[in-house]
């Protein structure tokens, strides 16, 4: 079954935990960290203050005062059980908003400062800005998007499954993250697809393919459309923009790039040029200095 993480039903059931959750896959020990900016309002009562890891002192009103001392409990008592990896999930941001907080930055610069090796967000119903920094081997997602949801929002009925690959090095007790993927994904509502009035979760790629090969249960052209022009948007949204130099021509084309503080930036996205060359995914900007 799944294992809630960052809540717990009373104090004697935190002081088991500890506030995180440690698990072995595959012979590394990953401490998982989790915190949300608030309850819809609700307060917890006395008695209960560690029941749910909230991020903010105000979890109730403006979410504006970070609660450090929380933070910095929770990062050192996962750090006794001498994890290789730590994940923190983060329950932040403001919904429909793709706006970056300054409170969200203090929160990141204190993960960071700490040596967090995975940040993983989620709260804006939207796929945010992601940084993969390859030289410290860290990764971090201001938001997922929706895995299911409503979809009834422009950009909520499309998000990723995030694929994220963790090397150990037992020789040299370093254990980081090294690269990672992604599966882009689409809520097909109700009369979305021919003949199928379930909604369900599907992987674009292989509907579009359904689609152009006139399947059964395929998804109307409507659908089909938006899934196109989310298979655009996903890469826009993860990545941030910059201009690189056409190797062909020589002249200037807007790529886009997953930000990697203090390691080359990597193209998220193919960006054709007007004279015809295409600048693939997974290149580095540096293969068109």
């Amino acid at each position: 079954g799944m294992e809630p993480v960052g809540v717990y039903a009373d104090e004697k059931e935190y002081k088991l935990g500890k506030g995180y959750t440690l698990r072995e896959i595959n012979g590394v020990r990953i401490a998982f960290i989790a915190f949300t900016k608030g309850m819809d309002g609700m307060t917890l009562p006395p008695g209960s203050e560690h029941c749910v890891n909230v991020l903010y002192n105000d979890y109730d009103s403006t979410y504006q005062s970070v609660n450090t001392a929380r933070i910095h409990e929770l990062l050192d008592a996962a750090e006794e059980a001498n994890p290789d990896l730590t994940v923190v999930l983060l329950h932040w941001g403001s919904e429909y908003n793709d706006t970056i907080s300054k409170s969200q930055e203090r929160v990141l610069t204190i993960l960071k400062n700490r040596g967090v090796d995975c940040v993983l967000g989620t709260h804006s119903h939207y796929v945010q800005k992601m940084e993969f920094d390859e030289e410290a081997g860290t990764f971090v997602a201001y938001s997922l998007g929706d895995f299911f949801g409503e979809a009834d929002r422009g950009a909520t009925n499309y998000s990723i499954i995030l694929d994220i690959e963790i090397t150990k090095d037992a020789n040299a007790g370093i254990t980081r993250v090294t690269d990672f993927s992604y599966t882009p994904i689409y809520t097909v509502r109700e009369g979305e697809a021919v003949g199928n009035r379930d909604r369900r979760v599907v992987r674009i790629e292989k509907a579009l393919e359904a689609y152009h090969n006139n399947f059964l249960d395929k998804v109307t052209d409507a659908t089909a459309a938006g899934m196109e022009k989310a298979m655009t948007r996903i890469p826009q949204r993860m990545a941030t923009d910059m201009e690189v130099t056409c190797p062909e021509c020589k002249k200037d084309v807007e790529v886009y790039v997953i930000t990697a503080s203090g390691s080359d930036k990597t193209l998220v996205s193919d960006k054709k040029c007007r004279c015809g060359y295409v600048l693939t995914a997974g290149t580095k900007v540096s293969d068109y200095d």
